[in-house]
């Protein structure tokens, strides 16, 4: 028996609150189909990013070995490599003027963790050099994503 001066919010009987799982399913499905539309276009992205990326850090190669060519009156040969943009050479030929390092960090690898190939002089044109990545499968040829990226000087 109520007492009569009981509220009649006392007498509602309590409901507990939070979500149903039905109202959980419906928000699942809704992600799991907007992530089904959506992932796919990003990640076609990445590789091309990847691939820019690339060349970004092919150009900044570049732009370090003509600074070092100013000073030392010749690009480091390929036995020396990039390694010469942040330690002077140890072997032959010699710098003249080595004003280094020509990179703040060390030489980076490709954006997909291989390291560059440098060749000095180039297979391709005797009298430059020819800085590659071999692109996302690491082998000589390829389209898309796995075609080579080449720089230097031609």
């Amino acid at each position: 028996m109520m007492l009569p001066h009981a509220s009649t919010a006392a007498r509602r009987p309590l409901r507990a609150s939070g979500f149903t799982l039905i109202e959980v399913l419906v928000v699942v499905v809704v992600i799991g189909m907007l992530a089904a539309l959506v992932a796919p276009s990003v990640f076609q992205h990445v590789g091309t990013s990847k691939v820019t990326a690339a060349k970004s850090q092919i150009a900044m190669l570049e732009a370090a070995l003509d600074t070092y060519r100013l000073d030392n009156d010749a690009y480091p040969n390929t036995q020396q490599g990039l390694d010469a943009l942040r330690r002077a050479p140890t072997q032959e030929p010699m710098t003249r003027n080595w004003r280094g390092p020509y990179l703040r960090r060390d030489v980076p690898l490709d954006p997909w963790q291989r390291p560059y190939l440098y060749q000095n002089p180039s297979p391709s044109n005797p009298a430059g050099y020819e800085i590659a990545s071999y692109g996302k499968d690491g082998r000589p040829g390829g389209t898309g994503e796995d075609e080579d990226i080449v720089g230097g000087q031609r």
